[in-house]
């Protein structure tokens, strides 16, 4: 085994933890080189072995978390060999494996003997050494970084296993999925006795009063918690009275997904008795069952006092990655299980194993190719190509304001006939289009203006009108006018809808003045410069922008800082010029922090955390009918919930298209679907991925793909804002035109409209 002194230099300088790279290269050419470069610049620490045999010797040693082996050779070593001795070693589970393999001449050969051997990723040779360091950036953030983070996860089952409070954790139906081993002593069953079955098939003691069943459903069904004494009929019989805490677990869309229950015997004086036998060795090596992971949220607003229990214990844990662990249970647990068992534990790891745990799964693409194939392009980095075909999208300079471009000095110098359309501006179902019109399509700049000036952001900023109104020109500017959707118009929509919000009494408790400007902001700007291309076809073509931002959060990443990059190299338009500094730091942090989450591949999860620290805890105190000032004070205003508030704030405002007036509604589903046709045409022509194949010109169905965008990203998501901010009139509109998309789709109609009478 050799090591590399560039390496081994490296990594005595740095002595926090990094990622280990074991490189496997019998001989030393210009590809292994290129990877100890890439790994010297990303400060990874690595080794060089140039044997089958040093390589197993040093991984045994090192634990390595990335392994990239030479396949190029076969004279040399059995690359695949190899990888199957790797894999045999227990810990192996959780390291990324890469072959890297001669470029094909003509046709690519399949990958299935590579992934049959163990290796998780080919990389077809490049030994420029750029593409060696992207790759090994990649499989940081990709495929290493999601082994890490399911790496500790024995602790939360060992919690659970060990635990002497009774566990009994079931689905929203009420199926037992789990129990833990102190729940069979107290009760006397078998897991295998109770797992699958309805609570309801477990006989209940007639110690119960009458209607306690009904009070606990009644309570918990509205996601409450609750506590109380129980008794509970034993398989021998006998009853048991208990201490019970049931706890609804909230999952995707604020619906509950699970349930919850810790069990304490009780003796005659209602004091807790714990079994000193329930942690004997017959438990120590079970898994006893297995939990469905598809619910990712708290489970608990944390309002109630925690009491004594594995569950607290499990929330303050400081582990590195649970799930990690909690796959290596269910790997052991198969070896021992029934054919049925093991086949659904099979499918648990197949959803453990996947990065987009907030993301609910789909059916095939036949059930419904519309989602699908919206969802894809909204919520996927691309399809990586290995051909050297690159679309150029470049980062050009910023563009300057157009000379013809001569807008009022202040806002009484606006043209009357603008002004008018602008009259009603704060009402929700302004419109628009008009404004666009009266415009010229400087919609943005005006409607800017206007809105800018009723926050008082100019005395907030301390920058002069005129100074205000050169930033919106030049941003305006940005916008590419020839975008049917992502234009200064969807800009103007967007930042309205924003200023919309922040006048809601819920909203406006929460959010400080300097969120409101961040706010407004942030929506001025989250789509400046955009191409008319999604995220995915900028990967796939493997643009300038993709490369700059590693193919993560593209489009959202150089909205963000062309914003900054154009406000601050001028200061006719720097409108954070007079601002102190840590004032600014804070302004700007909280911009890019919006404009980041207008990105769709985080949706679900903000969402579930918008649900679970907001909407559970306010609705947990408005049923208790207790609304003390502080409490509801100490929700809205912490730092953690105002960024939750924002950032689902400008999310719906970004997507409020559905929930605007019909008419509104239907113009807006036309310029983004035109948007999406003119994607699928460009793809087509240079030969790339297919982002989303209903979006033919030919044959898309309009009606059903605004259906799939209603049903999977916006009813949950609008459900949660109004429950929050009250907007019934939203709800309403949002609810006439799902009702319109459907009728066109029940009579076969494919166009945004019907054909006239």
């Amino acid at each position: 085994m050799e090591t590399s002194a560039k390496c081994r230099q490296r990594g005595a300088l740095h002595v926090r933890m990094q990622q280990k790279v074991l490189l496997v290269f019998a001989k030393e050419d210009s590809q292994s080189n290129g990877f100890c470069w890439a790994c010297e610049k990303a400060n990874f620490r690595c080794n060089m072995a140039r044997t089958p045999e040093s390589a197993l010797e040093c991984f045994l040693e090192k634990h390595h978390d990335l392994v990239i082996i030479d396949h190029r050779h076969s004279r040399h070593f059995d690359a695949e060999a190899l990888c199957r001795s790797i894999r045999a070693v227990n810990f192996s589970e959780n390291t990324v494996i890469v072959a890297v393999v001669k470029r094909p001449d003509r046709e690519e050969a399949s990958v299935m003997p590579l992934i049959n051997a163990g290796f998780n990723r080919r990389y077809v040779e490049n030994a420029n050494m750029m593409a060696c360091y992207n790759e090994l950036l990649q499989l940081e953030h990709g495929e290493v970084q999601s082994q890490f983070k399911l790496r500790a996860g024995n602790a939360i089952f060992t919690a659970l296993e060990q635990s002497q409070e009774g566990i009994e954790i079931t689905s929203e139906d009420q199926i037992i999925q789990y129990v833990n081993p102190a729940y069979e002593s107290i009760m006397g069953y078998q897991q295998g006795e109770l797992i699958g079955k309805e609570i309801i098939e477990v006989p209940k003691s007639e110690k119960n009063k009458p209607d306690l069943l009904e009070t606990i459903n009644s309570c918990i069904r509205k996601g409450k918690e609750w506590q109380g004494i129980y008794y509970a009929k034993k398989k021998n019989g006998d009853s048991v009275q208990q201490n019970v805490k049931i706890t609804p677990v909230i999952g995707q869309g604020g619906k509950i997904r699970h349930y919850v229950s810790l069990k304490w015997p009780l003796n005659d004086n209602n004091k807790v008795m714990l079994d000193p036998n329930i942690h004997s060795s017959k438990h120590k090596d079970r898994r006893k069952g297995s939990l469905d992971v598809r619910s990712t949220s708290r489970g608990s607003d944390g309002s109630s006092q925690r009491r004594h229990s594995s569950m607290a214990r499990i929330h303050s844990m400081t582990i590195e990655a649970p799930i990690t662990k909690v796959i290596n249970i269910i790997n052991a647990a198969q070896e021992s299980s029934p054919m049925p068992v093991a086949e659904a534990l099979d499918r648990v790891l197949e959803i453990l194993r996947t990065t987009e745990l907030y993301s609910p799964q789909l059916g095939t693409k036949d059930e419904d190719p519309h989602t699908n194939d919206l969802v894809g392009g909204l919520m996927t980095d691309g399809l990586r190509r290995l051909s050297g075909n690159e679309y150029i999208f470049s980062t050009k300079q910023p563009h300057h304001i157009p000379s013809h471009l001569i807008t009022p000095l202040s806002l009484n110098d606006i043209p009357p006939r603008i002004a008018q359309t602008m009259e009603n501006e704060d009402s929700w179902d302004f419109d628009i289009f008009n404004l666009e019109a009266a415009t010229m399509k400087r919609t943005l700049t005006y409607l800017g203006l206007k809105i800018f000036s009723r926050f008082g952001v100019c005395e907030f900023l301390n920058c002069p009108e005129a100074t205000l109104r050169s930033w919106l020109q030049v941003i305006e500017a940005n916008y590419h006018s020839s975008n049917s959707y992502h234009n200064s118009c969807h800009a103007a929509d967007v930042l309205h809808a924003t200023a919309y919000f922040l006048c809601k009494e819920r909203v406006k408790q929460s959010l400080d003045p300097i969120d409101e400007v961040a706010a407004l902001i942030a929506a001025t700007v989250h789509d400046v410069d955009h191409p008319g291309r999604t995220n995915s076809f900028l990967c796939n073509a493997g643009s300038e922008l993709a490369v700059l931002y590693n193919d993560t959060a593209v489009l959202e990443s150089h909205h963000a800082a062309l914003a900054f990059q154009i406000t601050t190299r001028d200061d006719k338009c720097n409108i954070f010029k007079n601002i102190e500094r840590n004032e600014y730091r804070s302004l700007r942090q909280a911009i890019i922090d919006m404009v980041l989450a207008t990105e769709m591949t985080k949706h679900f999860e903000h969402v579930n955390k918008f649900v679970n620290s907001i909407n559970k805890p306010l609705a947990a105190l408005e049923e208790n009918g207790v609304r003390p000032k502080e409490s509801v004070k100490s929700i809205l205003t912490s730092p953690e919930n105002r960024i939750l508030v924002k950032r689902m704030l400008i999310k719906c405002a970004d997507i409020s298209n559905p929930c605007r007036p019909l008419e509104l509604c239907i113009e807006w589903a036309g310029r983004i679907s035109e948007e999406y046709f003119a994607q699928t045409d460009e793809e087509k022509r240079q030969g790339l991925p297919v982002v989303m194949p209903v979006f033919d010109r030919n044959t898309c169905s309009i009606p059903k793909s605004q259906i799939s965008f209603i049903d999977y990203f916006i009813t949950d998501m609008f459900d949660a804002w109004d429950a929050f901010a009250d907007l019934p009139n939203l709800m309403q509109h949002l609810d006439n035109n799902f009702k319109y998309w459907k009728s066109l789709d029940d009579r076969k109609l494919h166009s945004l409209r019907p054909p006239p009478e």
